[in-house]
């Protein structure tokens, strides 16, 4: 990046200023979005305005649009809700209300205004634009501004960042609020799963969602459900029949409890709602089950945003001051949104069209254009949770092929979800599905047995290995391990760990040019809290990790809100990937995060601490440092400890903390679940492809590239990739693939951290058309 394109970031706002509100209903991670507006906003040089109470706010002006500083934003990272409040605004609906609005901005000469919201938000955002020389007029002729006034806000700028923990909002995959709304749900759905065991209860769970089934439908892949009821997919005419003999299946095989999650505007096929009442009536009627109904209520918008939301907040922030920033009278009024992992820009009002669109097909009972309308993300999710629920498990003993899974690494949260539909997908396309205990210290000593439907029964919610996981390698075992493919007629192998798996993967294909028996097709799905695999943007475990390190960083912030002038070092797993170090920096709002990837010298730790020594001095004193633990070993953590501790000697004092192992641990978030689930489905769909492919005279035989693979999430889709080709992405002495995306994101937690850094403007987002975005892949 060229010096003039970075003294442009730093001065791209100069003379300009940015309004930023919060509208609608709340949801978690708007704090998160709020506070990168308006850090951003002034890292480049603009004023940046808070507009309290949302469109009213803005009405009503005064007291309610305030200048925001630096400080005004610290500490907001990890509350819930939205601090600049929001309310339901009937006076912007009339052009009166709108009149009043444009005046209050010109008076402060603000053109440019964030939004945050849902889509009734940001279509009115959108009139407010499409008025906007109009209104300018009418101002002027009542000589409420002068002509002056008028040119120099002669047009309006407008960025939509979409607030809702509905997921409704088409164009985005996640709209800010959803993950955390998940995370609440799952964490209600675990704790009554425990007392509906204990009396062989059935629950009936209503969660929000009036138009869209988003959270009903990856709450039911998260927890899995024995059924789900969207308003986009109506269950059959028969429905009542077919859900009391599902229910009365799954206990015959031995479960203890039933679990049927409803969306709030749940309805059928004639669209007339179904109630969690009415489902709840009609188990008891029909089967005399013991049976509850559980309301989710106002919870599911409450509580702390989750890793996720905070980093998609801060994310979108940022990319919202860009595009207002840049923009021009001839640029739409755009929506900030998430596709896969990439940011990227969509105009407004073709992501309200096709919102709207969803909601006029299911007025029209045309519910399978709108199931499409939802994007292919929705459409996927669907595919997959009626594979595992709606199919009755096999009878027949047997099995077409024998495909055994393994687990190899550490322990990562979301490893049991992914065996869990990896053998049940297994077992519904009529193969026999091993399990190997141990990894390949087990494939080689022939810890391996059958597993059959009931055996994975319960295991989404699990942490931890289940299977047992080891980091040992074939290699030096790779006669018993081909006797035992032999022995137990193995014909492929899903292996699901971390950098070992891929590894071992290696391993195994070099083997084959010593043993016949190890040509059989595998993949491998990544699984580890580093995120190191090469070949995958994501592992299943890393956003369980970085939830525990966000928690945690919060609890540590909060104990130094009463003690002043505190700082806290922090040591992070991940062996030398900055993966968790970093986004638990962009999480927790951090000072500085060290990694590997990014080496630092004295100077720099240096220049951290003078930092802190100046923030100090400002209403915020606390500082959080992360490291990550392989980062350097020589400036270790009780040497950057030792050094805070020195330096900081009179203005503020040290301490550290090591997490450790827990990072490891705990109930996997629902972003592991769902994406532990779906990485098994496709993973085992995959596989009996290439075992068909592969079968010659009576026996498998896979020795192409391609019949060795990793499957990853890239940017925006799940591929499979030979393991042989991605050896030159990686580097091998540091366990670590040579290009990591997440490196980007660097910059942003520098800038909110207040240094005066470059901001790489040459990598963002440029407007996209939403029609292309769903012909293209969506994300998981």
């Amino acid at each position: 990046m060229t010096h003039e394109e970075h003294h442009a970031a730093k001065t791209l706002g100069i003379g300009k200023a940015i309004a930023v509100l919060t509208s609608g209903g709340d949801a978690q991670g708007m704090n998160a979005a709020v506070r990168a507006v308006v850090r951003v906003g002034i890292f480049t040089g603009a004023r940046v305005f808070f507009v309290h109470e949302g469109y009213q706010g803005l009405v009503d002006g005064g007291e309610h649009i305030r200048e925001a500083t630096w400080e005004s934003v610290s500490m907001m990272l990890q509350l819930g809700g939205t601090v600049i409040g929001s309310a339901r605004c009937k006076d912007f609906r009339e052009r009166e209300g709108r009149l009043r609005a444009a005046h209050n901005l010109v008076k402060r000469g603000i053109t440019n205004l964030c939004v945050i919201g849902g889509d009734g938000s940001l279509t009115g955002a959108d009139t407010f634009r499409s008025e906007w020389s109009d209104l300018l007029n009418d101002l002027q002729k009542n000589g409420k501004i002068t002509a002056e006034e008028a040119k120099k806000s002669s047009f309006l700028n407008i960025v939509g960042l979409v607030g809702s923990i509905d997921n409704d909002f088409c164009g985005t995959d996640m709209t800010i609020g959803t993950d955390s709304a998940l995370h609440r749900i799952v964490e209600i759905v675990d704790a009554i799963t425990t007392t509906a065991q204990s009396h062989q209860r059935t629950f009936v769970l209503e969660v929000m969602g009036r138009h869209c089934g988003y959270l009903a439908l990856v709450t039911s892949l998260s927890c899995g459900a024995d059924w789900v009821f969207i308003p986009e997919c109506p269950p059959d005419d028969d429905w009542e029949e077919h859900l009391c003999r599902r229910l009365s299946e799954t206990r015959t095989r031995g479960s203890r409890l039933n679990i049927i999650i409803v969306a709030e505007g749940a309805i059928d096929k004639n669209g007339k709602p179904i109630t969690s009442e009415d489902i709840k009536n009609l188990v008891v009627k029909r089967l005399g089950y013991d049976t509850r109904v559980t309301v989710l209520g106002h919870v599911q918008r409450g509580g702390t945003p989750s890793a996720f939301d905070r980093i998609l907040g801060s994310r979108m922030g940022v990319e919202a001051v860009m595009a207002l920033l840049e923009g021009t009278p001839d640029t739409p009024a755009c929506v900030v949104s998430l596709s896969g992992n990439q940011a990227v820009r969509l105009p407004l009002m073709e992501c309200v069209q096709v919102t709207k669109d969803v909601t006029k097909a299911m007025d029209e009972k045309r519910f399978d254009e709108a199931m499409k309308l939802r994007g292919r993300s929705f459409m996927n999710n669907w595919e997959v949770y009626k594979l595992l629920a709606h199919v009755r498990p096999p009878v027949s003993k047997g099995g077409l092929h024998t495909v055994a899974v393994m687990n190899v690494g550490a322990p990562a949260a979301g490893m049991n979800a992914a065996v869990r539909s990896t053998v049940r997908i297994g077992l519904i396309q009529g193969n026999r599905v091993l399990v190997v205990h141990d990894g390949f210290e087990g494939l080689a000593k022939g810890q391996i047995e059958e597993a059959g439907w009931s055996y994975v029964g319960g295991w989404t919610g699990q942490g931890g290995s289940k299977l047992g996981t080891k980091r040992t390698l074939p290699k030096k075992n790779l006669e018993q391990i081909s006797a035992n493919i032999t022995k137990f007629n193995i014909q492929g192998l899903v292996i699901i760990g971390g950098f070992e798996a891929y590894t071992g993967g290696l391993e195994l294909m070099e083997g084959r040019k010593l043993f016949d028996e190890l040509c059989i097709p595998f993949v491998v799905i990544p699984a580890t809290v580093s995120n190191n695999v090469p070949g995958s943007d994501f592992s299943i475990g890393a956003d369980t990790a970085l939830n525990t390190i966000c928690t945690t960083c919060d609890r540590i912030k909060q104990s130094a809100a009463g003690t002043k002038r505190r700082v806290f070092i922090i040591e992070t797993m991940g062996g030398y990937c900055g993966y968790l170090a970093t986004m638990a920096g962009l999480a927790a709002g951090a000072d500085a995060a060290y990694i590997f990837e990014e080496p630092f010298t004295i100077r720099d730790l240096q220049a951290n601490v003078e930092h802190l020594v100046q923030k100090m001095k400002t209403t915020v004193k606390r500082g959080l440092v992360l490291r990550n633990e392989k980062c350097n070993e020589n400036y270790t953590t009780d040497f950057i400890f030792n050094l805070y501790s020195e330096e900081g000697k009179g203005i503020f004092d040290s301490r550290k903390n090591v997490l450790g192992h827990m990072q490891q641990g705990g109930s996997p978030t629902p972003f592991d679940r769902n994406f532990a689930t779906k990485m098994g489905a496709k993973a085992m769909n995959w596989m009996s492809g290439k075992i068909k492919e592969s079968y010659r005279n009576g026996r498998i035989f896979a020795n192409t590239p391609d019949s060795g693979c990793v499957l990853g999430m890239r940017k925006r889709a799940l591929v499979f990739q030979p393991v042989t080709e991605l050896k030159d992405q990686t580097d091998f002495e540091h366990r670590i693939p040579k290009e990591q995306w997440w490196l980007k994101l660097r910059p942003i937690l520098k800038i909110l951290a207040k240094y005066e850094i470059d901001l790489d403007t040459s990598d963002h987002a440029h407007l996209e058309h939403i029609s292309r975005k769903r012909s293209g892949e969506a994300a998981v």
